[in-house]
């Protein structure tokens, strides 16, 4: 092989993409039943636009991020970025085309392909794809669970089940530093014990400690501070809202005091769900809310919660649980010919079957009638139309149903309302 797919991609074969295909169309399903409309942004944002909503410090923004470069040396461009997460490009759009003036809350959902430069592992390639929501224009607690319960109904609905849903609050621009100060002073003596990168979030944003992969909170024998009971009278009331609503609606949780969740805009009420067939790497969907974000995007203050939803690990799963997803199998007509004039014909009465809507194939490699039989077995064909020198001068067909192994003939246009065209 001359070229191979670059690393940490993967090509979707025909028989692999028909499950794509169900898990997309069940998450539209979902998000229909919940009033959300779909958005497609383009693949390719303005750099500032995830440096300043992710966050300049993440590892997102600091280490993974695929710039674009310019295909034309000396010409000033505005430096453009793959899209590395799908909050941002959507709520750029929702800013670009003053969507809040259509309806007071909007809900978004998309499904869109993600790129990050980080090492390729199980369910999380250099590009993935996710499915997710965004929600805009209420604070509301209770958006907050519709949000949970539509991520959790999506799952459901594929048939997955032993999930664990973990949930947080991590605060707001009011209470915000107040955390941070907390965490400085409960990590300060075991700082030079930290990683490289928990050492420069302790003085840049050390709330991103709490998300690092590596340390390890048991070996470091850190008292965590209650970062909840440190927040602000309204957080702690959207928290305890969020809680009774999710205890009304009989939805089992946990409430894990270090998620918060990768990325810098999150506010109050943060998510996860996980599946222990996912390993170390376990988490099917995260999101949580984001009150500040529109603003800073140059548009109104305007609440909003959102999630996002790795498909590769969703079909990871599904596979781990021996999930049998809906064959989407055709069983077409096959168009068996013989001889140049009984080809044109067999060509004729293809086009009329594919214009009505009814699987059809034919040879294309000039095989013989018995060759082309063994074809039409293979595709699973349900019905055989042979087409040979007599068929042809008597405007016939042979009718051949492949099931029963019998054989009639019949004039072309008896066979073609046979099948349900004209």
């Amino acid at each position: 092989m001359r070229y191979h797919r670059p690393r940490g991609t993967q090509d979707i074969l025909p028989a692999e993409a028909a499950r794509w295909r169900h898990v997309e169309s069940t998450f539209r399903r979902i998000c229909a039943v919940y009033g959300y409309g779909e958005i497609r942004t383009p693949t390719f944002e303005p750099t500032e636009l995830f440096v300043r909503s992710v966050g300049e410090h993440t590892d997102i923004v600091s280490k993974e991020m695929y710039e674009v470069v310019p295909s034309r040396a000396g010409e000033e461009r505005e430096p453009l970025t793959l899209r590395p997460e799908g909050t941002a490009p959507t709520l750029r759009a929702y800013v670009q085309h003053s969507m809040w003036k259509l309806a007071p809350v909007t809900k978004l959902y998309y499904l869109a392909a993600i790129f990050r430069h980080e090492r390729p592992q199980a369910g999380r390639l250099r590009e993935h794809h996710q499915a997710g929501i965004e929600a805009l224009g209420s604070d509301d607690p209770a958006l907050d669970v519709e949000t949970i319960r539509l991520g959790l109904d999506y799952l459901a609905a594929l048939g997955i089940t032993g999930t664990t849903l973990w949930i947080n609050s991590v605060g707001c621009a009011v209470c915000r530093p107040l955390l941070r100060q907390e965490l400085r002073d409960a990590l300060r003596e075991r700082l030079p014990r930290l990683c490289a990168d928990c050492q420069r979030r302790y003085e840049v944003n050390p709330l991103r400690i709490l998300d690092c992969k590596v340390e390890d909170w048991d070996a470091l024998g850190v008292t965590l501070p209650d970062l909840i009971a440190c927040q602000c009278a309204d957080c702690q009331r959207h928290f305890g809202a969020v809680r009774a609503l999710l205890d009304d609606a009989a939805i089992e949780y946990f409430v894990q005091p270090r998620l918060v969740r990768g990325l810098d805009y999150y506010t109050r009420t943060a998510f996860e769900v996980t599946h222990p067939a996912l390993g170390a790497q376990n988490t099917l969907i995260g999101g949580g809310r984001y009150d500040g974000l529109v603003e800073e995007l140059g548009g109104p203050p305007t609440p909003g919660i959102g999630f996002g939803s790795g498909i590769e690990r969703v079909l990871l799963v599904c596979e781990a649980l021996g999930i049998e997803f809906p064959s989407e199998a055709t069983r077409p007509v096959f168009v068996i010919t013989l001889g140049e004039a009984a080809r044109r014909v067999g060509l004729r009465l293809l086009g009329e079957l594919r214009r009505a809507g009814i699987a059809s194939e034919t040879d294309y490699t000039g095989r013989s009638i018995k060759a082309q039989m063994r074809a039409a077995h293979r595709a699973n064909a349900r019905i055989a139309l042979i087409l040979g020198e007599e068929e042809v001068a008597q405007g016939a067909v042979s009718w051949r149903d492949l099931d029963a192994a019998t054989q009639e003939t019949l004039p072309q246009q008896a066979a073609l309302r046979r099948l349900g065209v004209g």
